[in-house]
């Protein structure tokens, strides 16, 4: 009987066993949890401001701590209630960005875009068709100031008149800006001015049988001469009313041909003040553009006596020294040129606001040297050997003003045809 009955002994122990095994986990459990809890309110209060550290408040998930005070634990405790505690959220601070140091030994690069805008590229092309267009103008430009010839021009006004370089290189710079384009908002205005004999109206012959060559039509080029075309017997009105016609005719073909056309006044000092405003009128920007789009080159001896004077005062002046000692004959050239032509624009002025509006040329006076050379060329042109003592020979019968070692002619080549028809 003892061996076919089983004992209940060890059966009885059995599940004792088995429950100690399953508690201890539990209870291992909940105390590694209860801590947990406890830090992880700390941390929320620390951070949300909520109640205080002493208030026990259970989180969701966790149980309710145990009367009993927990020794691994330390508890705090304060007579703060959770109405008493701050009602704002004390805000969080932004941390700064550091700054990013580059060793100077290295190359610093800069951070590649990885999306480009559209708009650069259209701005691009932009300025592209823009600079196309600037140079295609730039090259029209020529191209319509190469209609005129002003080289061949220069040339021959430097070849034909003496002693005059710099009222030449000014005469044909300002022609030169003028006609490189054939619309303008206002005409070419040219006043020359000297005493008698220093090539003014040789000048303007000139001018008109190279405008007539070029333009293939002589009616685009208008002289008109004071003593020829309103002598003192005519009325001054019906002088005023002529030259307006002519000019109104002159301007109207060479709009029509898309031409700038050449008017040029010899002895203006000789016309009645009714003509001189008719001339002021046609600058006046009410005006058809007609008369805009034109040359006017006015011949006068007005300012003959300031520019013998200037040029008698200034002729023993000292030549100012460049840096590295060499005397520069130009730039005092071109001074005393500048000082003479505001000279002469004060001094016109006050006789009638033409002036005023006119690109002043002043033509000094011919050195004897110059007045050689009208010989020489006016004897080859009568068929005779320009021999240089003949010359001189002939030169040395006019006058000239003897100042500072200089001699300059007092009615410079004004005599010169007159004598070598007599020989």
């Amino acid at each position: 009987m003892d061996r076919g009955q089983p004992s209940l002994e060890p059966a009885a122990a059995a599940p004792q066993a088995s429950g100690r095994c399953v508690i201890a986990p539990v209870r291992a459990v909940l105390r590694l949890r209860r801590p947990v809890c406890v830090l992880r309110k700390r941390r929320l209060l620390q951070l949300g401001g909520g109640p205080d550290v002493g208030t026990r408040v259970p989180r969701p998930g966790c149980s309710p701590p145990a009367p009993r005070r927990d020794l691994d634990q330390p508890q705090f405790f304060t007579f703060d209630g959770p109405a008493e505690l701050p009602s704002r959220t004390p805000r969080k601070k932004r941390r700064r960005s550091r700054l990013v140091l580059y060793p100077e030994t290295s190359r610093k690069y800069r951070p590649r875009v990885e999306h480009r805008s559209r708009a650069q590229c259209c701005l691009l092309l932009l300025v592209a068709i823009v600079g196309f267009q600037v140079l295609n103008a730039i090259e029209n430009l020529d191209d319509n100031a190469q209609r005129y010839d002003l080289d061949g021009l220069e040339k021959a006004l430097q070849r034909a008149v003496f002693g005059q370089p710099a009222a030449i290189a000014r005469i044909v710079a300002l022609m030169r800006d003028y006609l490189a384009t054939h619309v303008h908002s206002r005409p070419l205005l040219l006043a020359l001015h000297g005493p008698t004999g220093v090539g003014k109206s040789h000048v303007g012959r000139l001018l008109a049988r190279h405008f007539r060559s070029v333009l293939e039509d002589s009616s685009l080029v208008l002289q008109y001469h004071a003593r020829h075309h309103c002598p003192e017997g005519r009325a001054a009105q019906d002088c005023r009313e002529e030259l307006a016609r002519r000019v109104a005719d002159v301007v109207a073909r060479a709009e029509a041909e898309e031409k700038t056309p050449l008017l040029v006044l010899d002895d203006v000092e000789l016309l009645p003040r009714p003509l001189l405003d008719e001339l002021h009128g046609f600058l006046q920007p009410q005006r058809s553009h007609h008369f805009h789009n034109a040359i006017y080159v006015l011949l006068s001896g007005a300012g003959g006596s300031e520019v013998t004077r200037f040029v008698l005062q200034n002729a023993s002046r000292a030549l100012p020294l460049r840096p590295d000692g060499i005397r520069s004959a130009e730039a005092a050239a071109a001074q005393v040129e500048e000082d003479l032509r505001a000279s002469l624009w004060a001094l016109l002025s006050r006789e009638h606001p033409l002036w005023q509006a006119a690109a002043i040329v002043p033509f000094l006076l011919l050195d004897k040297r110059d007045v050689v050379s009208c010989f020489r060329d006016e004897m080859a042109g009568e068929g005779f050997f320009p021999d240089q003592a003949r010359a001189e020979d002939l030169a040395a019968q006019l006058s000239f003003y003897r100042v500072a070692g200089h001699e300059f002619a007092v009615t410079g080549c004004k005599q010169v045809v007159a004598t070598v028809n007599l020989l």
